[in-house]
């Protein structure tokens, strides 16, 4: 009984931290009679000048499980935190008379600048791989569609394994197997990693729910990530008066150097 108020109890919790001003976004297979339900510790964060990354809790709770099936480890959640899109260029460097000059390039049409990715276990272990590529979970099965390619595709492979190699070394392409964990029969959390250079813009939160491999629901919410104070001029002023942002920079640059000159000066 106490297990049952316990599980509604959260079940209101989450539906109060669910923004009330964003649309939920929903999947369900009408088939299963299990309901995945969602919520974030905030749909807002603030970047600051001292910004050095966060992380972001996600509470959920699965309503109409199994409880023979929970028993014996059958239900699997994966949670991934996806940031705005925009095309990308990888850059291939070859040694020409000594000098490392870039050689080759290739661009991705509208890949997300920012991915997170928490599970209870390997994804790989979670559905069948078909099932996981063609719904696109994870840093592997991201499509990345080269944007005007041209050629016979030989090194297509070589620059997809490039771009995820260079986004997981810079932070903003992350997996933690494992950092979904169940608090109680059918309530679980997740923590995922807002590294300190996240893109600003709106993040998708996803959450899907496996039952013996087979997926039966998934659901999403947005979070918003904003700069704040003096990080937020100077992005405003790169973008909507690039020219005068410009001139600044360069005027700072030469005004920095001259004094810097005077300072340390040999009489």
């Amino acid at each position: 009984m106490l297990a049952r108020a316990r599980h509604f109890l959260l079940i209101l919790l989450l539906a109060a931290a669910a923004p009330a001003s964003a649309q939920t976004l929903e999947r369900q297979v009408t088939h299963f009679p299990e309901k995945l339900e969602i919520g974030i510790s905030t749909d807002e964060i603030s970047i600051t000048s001292d910004f050095r990354g966060a992380d972001l809790t996600i509470f959920g709770a699965i309503d109409g499980f199994d409880a023979n099936l929970l028993a014996q480890g059958k239900y699997n959640i994966i949670v991934t935190l996806e940031g705005p899109k925009d095309n990308a260029t990888v850059r291939k460097k070859e040694r020409v008379f000594g000098i490392w000059v870039n050689t080759q390039s290739m661009t991705f049409e509208l890949v997300p600048e920012a991915y997170s990715l928490s599970s209870t276990r390997d994804i790989a272990t979670i559905a069948p791989p078909r099932d996981i590529a063609n719904m696109g979970i994870g840093v592997d099965h991201m499509r990345l569609v080269p944007l005007g390619f041209f050629g016979d595709g030989s090194n297509l492979g070589e620059f997809r394994n490039a771009f995820r190699r260079i986004r997981e070394q810079n932070g903003v392409y992350q997996r933690d197997p494992g950092g979904v964990q169940f608090i109680s029969s059918s309530l679980f959390k997740a923590s995922v990693r807002l590294p300190a250079n996240v893109p600003n813009g709106v993040h998708i939160v996803r959450a899907y729910l496996f039952r013996d491999g087979l997926f039966v629901a998934a659901k999403a919410l947005p979070l918003r990530v904003i700069k704040t104070g003096l990080e937020q001029a100077i992005t405003r002023a790169a973008h909507e008066q690039p020219v005068i942002y410009g001139l600044f920079a360069v005027t700072l640059a030469v005004i920095t150097g001259w004094g810097a000159s005077l300072l340390f000066r040999k009489d």
